[in-house]
């Protein structure tokens, strides 16, 4: 898949295409939804396919201090555009130049004069523009000017309401990585590279793979049943702690795999970990007897929940 910036011009051969736009981190079912239709309508009229997303995300340009809240990196959502059947990822570099242009002045040079877009696909509830000012409304009249249509898609909805990234944010912040996963259609995952650590895990019988959380929203600290992404596409499965690790000082915080018959140097490779099932709180332990005997527990719990990737 192509990887456009808003920075550089577009190719040619991607001029007049129809745009899905929004933020879409996450890509759930409703994201999922408004790509679907914006594919839909280019393959209808022989057009390319584009998503359009914002990175940073306009939380971090205003709230720079907020918590750490992304449920997917700009690769993982690329290649999770992709397998949808985009054609490209436009990436919106939002600044603060952006920030301040209103929306009929941002529609006008973004996606009219610099992608040429024939059509744009939002959510019902989608805005732009300083101050926010832009909808799907103003969107369509400013594209009614300009030889640009513009459709919308409503909420997808389930039987506790419409499906949202502050939904799934709540849910991975109680542990419920199930209902997560139904709303994204697959188990949040946390993708980075493993780090050299204090080695200790090594040492008990149970090594793990340190991974730096970066803007990743953080889940309930505790012990998961995970699966394993490896450098080489293997999955494998395993039991991770995430959290500050209260048995040992200094407090520290890390997301930390243990993959079940691995062996093998990950050391600066990219991995990608996914959460299935939560399986108790992070707790600190009297003795590394306790731990390494709870360690147990928790590993062969992990295995019973996920021999079907076995």
């Amino acid at each position: 898949m192509i990887r456009l910036d808003n920075r550089l011009p577009v190719p040619d051969s991607l001029r007049g295409a129809v745009l899905a736009l929004g933020n879409f981190d996450g890509f759930h079912q409703g994201h999922q939804a408004v790509v679907g239709e914006a594919i839909r309508w280019a393959r209808a009229e022989g057009r390319p396919a584009i998503v359009a997303t914002f990175d940073p995300h306009p939380v971090r340009h205003f709230k720079p201090d907020a918590e750490p809240f992304r449920l997917t990196t700009l690769d993982q959502r690329q290649e999770l555009f992709a397998a949808a059947g985009a054609d490209a990822m436009l990436v919106l570099h939002f600044d603060t130049a952006m920030a301040a242009m209103t929306a009929p002045a941002w529609a006008e040079e973004m996606l009219v004069r610099h992608m040429g877009a024939a059509g744009v696909v939002t959510g019902d509830d989608f805005t732009f523009g300083k101050a926010r000012g832009g909808n799907p409304q103003v969107l369509s009249e400013i594209g009614a000017r300009n030889g640009m249509e513009g459709r919308t898609v409503g909420p997808v909805s389930d039987g506790e309401g419409t499906i949202s990234s502050s939904r799934i944010r709540h849910a991975l912040k109680t542990g419920d990585c199930e209902t997560a996963a139904r709303l994204l259609t697959r188990p949040f995952s946390i993708r980075g590279r493993v780090q050299h650590g204090d080695k200790l895990g090594r040492t008990i019988g149970y090594p793990t793979a340190n991974i730096d959380m970066a803007t990743y929203l953080r889940p309930l600290y505790g012990i998961y049943a995970v699966t394993g992404r490896m450098p080489d596409g293997r999955v494998v499965t395993g039991a991770a702690n995430i959290g500050i690790r209260p048995t040992f000082d200094p407090p520290k915080e890390l997301l930390e795999p243990h993959f079940f018959d691995f062996a093998g140097d990950l050391y600066g490779q990219e991995i990608e970990v996914a959460f299935h099932h939560f399986l108790r709180p992070e707790a600190k332990f009297d003795s590394l007897d306790a731990l390494i005997d709870q360690m147990g527990r928790d590993c062969d719990r992990a295995k019973e929940l996920l021999a079907k990737f076995v």
